[in-house]
């Protein structure tokens, strides 16, 4: 997950849900006092999700945007770099994602000014 309006285009959010729909989590981030929607890049379903994002943040861990506390999954890094790293280690796993962030609230916000 991405929200270039609040972090920029090159801080991506690389967490897990156990929530049946994976967008319960990310409207919950929405909520955070950002300015802007979330916008998400993939999705991947894993038998063993806390490994998958265990080793997809040790990948990035050198990029975490908070080194006090680790509880914070925001890297700097990009959408396709994390899609990359979901492909050599999730295997077979479906995976869907997309570059581009949709992001239509900040840029009508851009447009306005």
């Amino acid at each position: 997950m991405a929200d270039i309006g609040a972090f920029g285009e090159s801080v991506v959010n690389v967490g897990l849900t156990r929530r049946l729909d994976h967008m319960d989590r990310v409207n919950e981030l929405d909520d955070a006092s950002v300015p802007f929607r979330f916008d998400v890049h993939a999705l991947i379903f894993s038998d063993d999700a806390v490994s998958l994002e265990r080793v997809l943040h040790q990948d990035f861990e050198c990029r975490r945007g908070n080194r006090c506390n680790a509880r914070r999954e925001f890297f700097h890094t990009t959408p396709a770099e994390v899609r990359d790293a979901l492909a050599r280690h999730a295997g077979q796993h479906p995976l869907e994602s997309h570059e581009e962030p949709d992001v239509p609230e900040w840029r009508a916000s851009t447009r306005a000014s």
